[in-house]
């Protein structure tokens, strides 16, 4: 089985590949994430399922972007629940399947549906009623790369990838060889409370890494793992950011204090989504492929998200560690 990280505390097991028995709260959420980004960053996309059982329903998003293609994209958040003991939505604009038939090897993730052409990404944010339409279909594989990481306090947990098949986007049919990431993730999630920087990705050398930074108002050393060339998996103390944002609100770049890797992440193309709270709030979830520079040469690609709840503005996001420049 594949390397598990072990912070001493709590305690993943292959069970934990599975669903997991709901907690009481409205907004106890489970999720599962994929995503991927082809070396050159001509091709990048992703998939998350996000189940809400007390709130009877699911949200599904999938898209296909990339340095020069717009945002294609399935964003729905009112998608009924799968039955018991699956992750498959279908609907009758899509169906989606997930499979994980090894604890924490393989992942197999199929789609085809309908999904909007958005030139403008932002539109997401909006009623996408009037866009115009197109094929999306995933025939797609994550290999794990190495092991697995959780995260030392929560119940999560992510796994470097590469990932391997094909995607559908109306008539052309694009072969993928890309680096990638899938997650997992369960409990209470309020969109609409914090504000974070989640990011990961492959540099050209072949190293992986991951990191991310949730906005609470003070700085601590936040988590983040590595893999290096041929290497194994391993954690790596002290992450933190820095994010400027455009006038569009839309990050322009991150400064990315990765252990033994500082670098700059600069978005390249942007796959955002909006979610509304039971309570009628909105937040916005600006996530982009991107492109890594790193301060010793080194160039990647992969993908970065910025989630901006109510009030994100002023939540602080250049906090950075103690000693550093303010």
């Amino acid at each position: 089985m594949a390397k598990i990280i072990e912070h001493g505390t709590w305690q993943l097991t292959p069970e934990d590949e599975r669903l997991h028995e709901p907690g009481p709260e409205v907004l106890w959420n489970e999720s599962y994430y994929f995503d991927f980004a082809a070396p050159d960053g001509s091709v990048a996309g992703y998939v998350r399922l996000g189940l809400y059982p007390n709130w009877d329903r699911a949200w599904y998003w999938a898209c296909v972007t990339g340095k020069d293609r717009p945002l294609v994209l399935i964003a729905d958040n009112d998608a009924p629940l799968p039955k018991p003991g699956t992750t498959d939505v279908h609907t009758g604009t899509y169906d989606a399947t997930q499979r994980i038939a090894d604890p924490f090897g393989p992942a197999k993730i199929g789609l085809d549906g309908e999904a909007v052409i958005l030139p403008d990404p932002t539109a997401a944010y909006g009623d996408t009623s009037g866009a115009e339409t197109t094929r999306l279909a995933f025939d797609l594989q994550w290999d794990t790369v190495s092991g697995v990481y959780p995260y030392k306090d929560i119940p999560r947990y992510e796994i470097p990838c590469m990932v391997s098949g094909t995607v559908t986007v109306g008539g052309e049919t694009i072969a993928v060889d890309a680096l990638g990431e899938r997650d997992h993730s369960w409990g209470e999630r309020d969109w609409w409370k914090t504000s974070w920087l989640w990011s990961s990705g492959r540099l050209d050398d072949g190293a992986f890494f991951h990191c991310m930074q949730a906005n609470i108002g003070f700085a601590i050393p936040w988590p983040s793992f590595a893999v290096p060339p041929g290497g194994e998996i391993e954690h790596r103390d002290g992450f933190s950011a820095e994010t400027r944002f455009g006038a569009d609100d839309l990050p322009a770049s991150s400064h990315l204090r990765v252990p033994g890797a500082p670098m700059t992440a600069t978005p390249l193309a942007f796959a955002p989504v909006a979610v509304v709270s039971p309570d009628g709030q909105t937040a916005h979830f600006p996530r982009a492929l991107c492109r890594f520079d790193a301060e010793d040469g080194r160039t990647g690609h992969g993908w970065t998200e910025w989630h901006q709840p109510p009030g994100w503005q002023d939540h602080g996001w250049s906090y950075l560690l103690e000693g550093d420049e303010k």
